[in-house]
């Protein structure tokens, strides 16, 4: 069956009747699961199970996995501190910081891909300028240099264990106060400043063979009219045109406020998807998704559907899970624990 250009959410702890009729819908491509989609190892186990059973491989399954306050699966995983927590042992021994950096990124993935999930929304790599609400302890750090070598060395972790990540939010969320969440967001900085800072991130991390980005919802209003995640000018003209990434780029939450500049939610999804999204997320709302999936018509280009299955895990559940029992795993987990 061919995906879709739609990651949604489950109501629970298993598939709904409901929910099986929206992720057998054809503009449906992805998952994203949350903290309320987890009870223990094994009803996760079974709900990615049934997933596959009706979708099959090529069907994306997703999780916003950062450590700190973003984790949401807990019991039964490794607790990963916030990322900041990195930034500060960055202050004390760069080597060190570099190296729990990728072990982080190695435990991360592994635990996951037992349950047979594909990737997760991390790194942030957006500039703790201190201001931020919704960012704060979730960025690394405030100096760039240190955001982009614990960044790369996360993303090298995750691979060694079979996982790509999504560096967000691009261009950069860290500047304003306000959380795109709960409100409209707005940057008022020139290109200039952007660019030289917050940008400079995410374009060495391109460099660097990042295969995924998630915009923000924030409006740059300086720049362009529209908020970064509707914007052509961000996506097509910078991150595909001055930046020549090739990876996917996954919208934020269509539910934020912060994305009400979009309209109305099919017209949301419709400017995302224009703009330049190869996958746009749908998120806490059922009742907007079946509204969505009504009306909504979108052929998936080649190019779009190749990025897409970029993001597929590539090490078997079975063997994450004998990683996980191995002795050399134990000690990464307690290396981390004990940060």
């Amino acid at each position: 069956m061919m995906i879709g250009p739609l990651m949604i959410d489950v109501e629970g702890l298993t598939l709904t009747n409901e929910d099986i009729k929206r992720i057998v819908h054809p503009m449906v491509g992805g998952i994203i699961l949350f903290a309320r989609n987890y009870k223990d190892t094994d009803q996760l186990k079974n709900l990615t199970d049934a997933i596959r059973k009706i979708r099959g491989h090529d069907f994306l399954i997703a999780v916003d996995h950062e450590g700190g306050r973003v984790q949401r699966f807990r019991e039964g995983f490794t607790n990963i501190p916030a990322m900041r927590k990195l930034g500060e042992v960055w202050d004390k021994d760069p080597k060190k910081a570099n190296h729990l950096a990728f072990l982080i990124g190695q435990i991360i993935a592994t635990e996951l891909r037992v349950f047979d999930i594909d990737f997760t929304f991390t790194p942030v790599l957006d500039i703790d300028y201190s201001e931020s609400t919704v960012i704060r302890d979730r960025a690394f750090h405030s100096n760039i240099e240190a955001i982009k070598s614990l960044a790369s060395n996360l993303l090298q972790g995750l691979r060694k264990a079979g996982m790509e990540g999504v560096g967000k939010h691009f261009p950069g969320h860290g500047y304003i106060k306000a959380d795109s969440h709960l409100s409209i967001s707005e940057d008022t900085r020139t290109l200039d400043e952007i660019a030289s800072k917050d940008m400079s991130v995410f374009t060495s991390l391109i460099e660097h063979g990042l295969n995924a980005v998630m915009p923000s919802h924030v409006l740059y209003s300086q720049i362009d009219k529209n908020p970064a995640g509707f914007s052509s000018f961000w996506l097509k003209e910078q991150l595909r045109g001055n930046f020549h990434f090739k990876g996917a780029i996954f919208s934020d939450d269509m539910s934020m406020k912060g994305a009400i500049l979009g309209g109305e939610m099919k017209d949301r999804i419709l400017k995302a998807l224009e703009a330049g999204c190869d996958m746009v997320l749908l998120c806490n709302h059922p009742q907007l998704v079946d509204e969505v999936l009504l009306k909504l018509d979108w052929k998936m280009t080649s190019e779009s559907m190749t990025r897409i299955l970029s993001m597929k895990g590539t090490k078997a559940p079975l063997e994450a899970l004998k990683m996980t029992q191995e002795k050399s795993f134990k000690e990464m987990t307690n290396e981390i624990s004990a940060m």
